[in-house]
């Protein structure tokens, strides 16, 4: 099993960096971008409306340290919105992968506009609670950073490796399917975890993370065919 997640996670690290992955990549950055710009815009006009002091040295250092709050908010706020702006791409990405590891195996099933809209802002609002979650237990010395990546390791494993099942399953079967092989999959969760404690390179977190359960629901489905 060890040798087959290794394989699966060398193969996701591939793929992002693959003409396909390449071009949501480059999408979703731009966009996130405009979010994250038109955001900080807006945070930063709505901070200087509270800003009435008239002397001009005081005004200045209260410019700078807004300046660095919304900085600091922005910071905060690039994972979660990458997220979002990625999961509208996901079911085009697990396809992809589809495509490549399964050729000739039946297509997956794109979920719904209410139901895709649904997960892209449960991913970022998960995400934005795994990093806050992550401020907190950094503070706590032998425990912080071991907590926050069994977290990470849990709920994101859970998280994509429900979307990819999904695409050929119900909602109660695709959740039915990762109970029964938790322990698999919290696993492959260890390996998502590892990637988002990458900066920079967390940012291609849910197309990682998208290629690897995508790879894993696949080879749990052949064992259970082969086993049956």
């Amino acid at each position: 099993m060890a040798n087959a997640m290794l394989q699966d996670a060398l193969d996701s690290l591939s793929d992002i960096f693959s003409a396909p992955f390449r071009g949501v990549m480059v999408k979703s950055v731009a966009l996130t971008l405009g979010v994250l710009g038109l955001a900080g815009f807006g945070l930063d006009r709505f901070a200087l409306h509270f800003v009435t002091t008239s002397h001009g040295w005081l005004a200045t250092a209260i410019s700078v340290l807004i300046g660095f709050g919304v900085l600091a908010g922005l910071v905060l706020l690039a994972a979660p919105t990458t997220s979002l702006v990625a999961s509208f791409f996901l079911d085009d990405i697990a396809a992809i992968v589809e495509r490549e590891i399964d050729p000739h195996g039946p297509p997956g099933r794109a979920a719904p506009l209410v139901e895709s809209t649904l997960a892209a802002l449960r991913f970022a609002a998960l995400t934005l609670t795994v990093m806050l979650a992550a401020l907190v237990l950094f503070f706590i010395p032998g425990f912080g950073f071991a907590a926050w990546f069994a977290a990470n390791a849990y709920l994101l494993g859970r998280e994509y490796f429900e979307l990819a099942a999904m695409r050929f399953r119900s909602v109660a079967d695709a959740r039915a399917m990762r109970r029964y092989y938790a322990f698999t999959v919290f696993l492959n969760g260890l390996i998502v975890a590892a990637f988002v404690s990458v900066p920079i390179l967390n940012l291609a977190t849910p197309l990682f993370a998208t290629a690897l359960m995508v790879r894993l629901h696949k080879r749990l489905e052949r064992q259970a065919l082969a086993a049956a």
